[in-house]
């Protein structure tokens, strides 16, 4: 009988992440994906992880990025929200909900009272086979929690997200410019070779 081609990718995926040295990391040091250590060597960079911050995390599951603040945070909060479903982590609360509905804005108004000193994003479209539709969606996922984050951040808050090169990329990189001072744009080593995302770091919002 033979394997559908679905069957074959499927296996394909599965051999690539055992092969992959990050994703065998995470199982070793208890991550629960290789995403953390992207998060790792961002905040290694940028330094904007503090013990004390107030942090949005934007399509948390399955809670890599969470992990990785929780460890760092001590006196702060951390608010985790996706529409997927995500186990508990100590110190982190999750809202199982859309960023996009007015309600759940309104739940991040109430679970902070204050602006936020930083909000990360590694969320993603669903996949639909097309690489370039799927580029744009999640980029045009970034323009809308970008244009989110400016009205909910501090004056000096950060934000940072996953997005993709592709045609639309510079419309990100304007927007983003239009409304932080500091935007700089990082690669990590913990991103795989072959894939075209790459990760978006604001700083200071810009007055009008």
């Amino acid at each position: 009988m033979k394997r559908s081609k679905r069957t074959k990718k499927s296996n394909s995926w599965k051999i690539k992440q055992h092969r992959d040295q990050f994703f065998k990391k995470s199982k070793t040091l208890g991550y629960r994906s290789r995403a953390s250590f992207k998060l790792i060597e961002l905040n290694e960079k940028f330094k904007f992880l503090k013990k004390n911050s107030l942090l949005l995390d934007l399509g948390s599951s399955p809670g890599g990025w969470a992990q990785v603040a929780a460890k760092i945070i001590k006196n702060g909060k951390i608010l985790s929200i996706d529409t997927k479903k995500m186990k508990p982590i100590k110190s982190v609360e999750f809202f199982n909900c859309d960023i996009f509905e007015r309600s759940t804005k309104q739940k991040i108004e109430s679970f902070f009272n204050s602006k936020l000193d930083v909000i990360i994003s590694d969320m993603a479209a669903d996949t639909t086979g097309n690489k370039s539709l799927d580029s744009i969606r999640t980029n045009q996922l970034c323009s809308e929690v970008l244009n989110f984050s400016s009205k909910i951040l501090k004056p000096k808050g950060v934000f940072v997200s996953k997005l993709f090169m592709g045609d639309d990329f510079l419309e990100v990189k304007y927007l983003a410019k239009s409304l932080f001072k500091n935007v700089n744009f990082f690669k990590p080593v913990s991103s795989r070779n072959e894939s075209k995302e790459t990760y978006l770091h604001c700083k200071i919002l810009k007055t009008l």
